[in-house]
């Protein structure tokens, strides 16, 4: 059954739909929500270039971007700053949070659990190896200035084929099985970066690797932004295109094979989608975390359930979000920079608890 079929089955009254299905009283408006949350991701992504050890007044980076963007680009310091520093930084920390939501999003559906976060799957620990064997070892030097993104996407790309082999090899390939191959392996890789950063002995290297594990956009150039942003766009484009599928695999695998969903080929869509996301994301980003927890869970409370409200909150809630975080981690320790995952952590863990306790919250018809 087309995902089309599956909304006009779903939009028929019935009398025993489940309340995960149900639009709960109360929501904002999907479309004036989304502009908003647009419209402020665009403004805030100008904003917080004005904001670092070296303080641009507003005004400043206003013309500044708008003198970029008619052709009369000077060669002044602002100049320089806001377009070749900043401003590709602010704009991959949109891509960055619009895609850890959208994974979170996936992954939360993929396993059907509401505490599911994009690396759940050992995918960003395989990055973790990749990433370490650069900067302790040398490796993938052959790759230039893309050594560090492109040792830390192989090694994403080699713990996805790794994890999807070992939970296929047990048979029919499950949320359980996906969920405990990862947990198993990405502790294995994890044990592997540590043992890299043992046997070189490189303090540096150390500190250079612990900084790259939790997050940071402070190496985003203009060349890294392409990439990022057609991964994180056909990866939107493809889950709006199974929105009904979603909501039907939401509601339990059985359900959705009733509704004629081919549960197996779109478990096997979305592992590759959610490889491929999380892959690209670390491999320009590190690793970030909370942002794929907690962005999706408020997106449900502010627009219900179903995936056709929720990608689009979340996308833009997500690049909103850690634009903010960016700015908090260049000036809360100034001229240090601190690095992301710390900020979200201190910040996504109340957020989560929060949200945890309202009692409106249901997650595929979990309470």
């Amino acid at each position: 059954m087309r995902p089309r079929d599956i909304d006009r089955v779903r939009s028929r009254p019935r009398a025993d739909r489940s309340s995960a299905r149900r639009q709960p009283t109360g929501r904002l408006p999907l479309l004036p929500l989304t502009l908003v949350l647009a419209l402020l991701t665009a403004v805030s992504a100008v904003i917080s270039v004005a904001f670092g050890a070296e303080h641009i007044p507003i005004g400043d980076v206003w013309r500044t971007v708008y003198d970029g963007l008619v052709g009369q680009r000077s060669d002044s310091a602002y100049s320089v700053i806001v377009w070749d520093l900043r401003l590709p930084r602010s704009l991959l920390a949109a891509l960055v949070g619009a895609g850890l939501a959208l994974a979170g999003t996936l992954m939360q559906t993929l396993v059907r659990n509401p505490l599911a976060d994009p690396y759940l799957l050992g995918v960003s620990s395989g990055a973790a190896v990749g990433a370490t064997a650069v900067l302790t070892i040398g490796a993938f030097s052959a790759l230039g200035v893309w050594a560090l993104s492109g040792g830390a996407l192989i090694g994403a790309l080699a713990a996805t084929a790794l994890v999807y082999s070992v939970a296929r090899a047990q048979g029919e390939l499950t949320a359980l099985r996906l969920v405990l191959s990862g947990v198993v392996l990405s502790s294995a890789f994890m044990a592997l970066s540590s043992m890299l950063v043992f046997t070189v002995g490189d303090s540096h290297a150390a500190e250079s690797v612990m900084f790259w594990m939790l997050g940071s956009v402070s190496g985003a150039t203009w060349a890294k932004l392409p990439i990022t942003v057609v991964v994180v766009g056909a990866s939107a484009v493809a889950m709006l295109a199974m929105r009904s599928w979603l909501d039907a695999y939401a509601a339990g695998s059985d359900t959705a094979a009733s509704l004629g969903v081919p549960v197996v080929a779109l478990r096997n869509a979305l592992f590759a989608i959610q490889a491929l996301l999380i892959g690209v994301l670390v491999a320009v980003a590190g690793g970030i975390g909370f942002v794929g927890l907690i962005v999706p869970h408020a997106a449900r409370l502010l627009v219900g359930a179903t995936h056709r409200a929720v990608i689009p909150v979340a996308v833009f809630g997500g690049a909103l979000f850690l634009i903010w975080v960016d700015v908090i981690s260049r000036v809360a320790a100034a001229p240090r920079e601190m690095p992301l995952g710390i900020v979200t952590g201190l910040i996504g863990a109340p957020v989560f608890l929060f949200l945890m306790n309202r009692r409106s919250y249901s997650f595929g018809g979990q309470k």
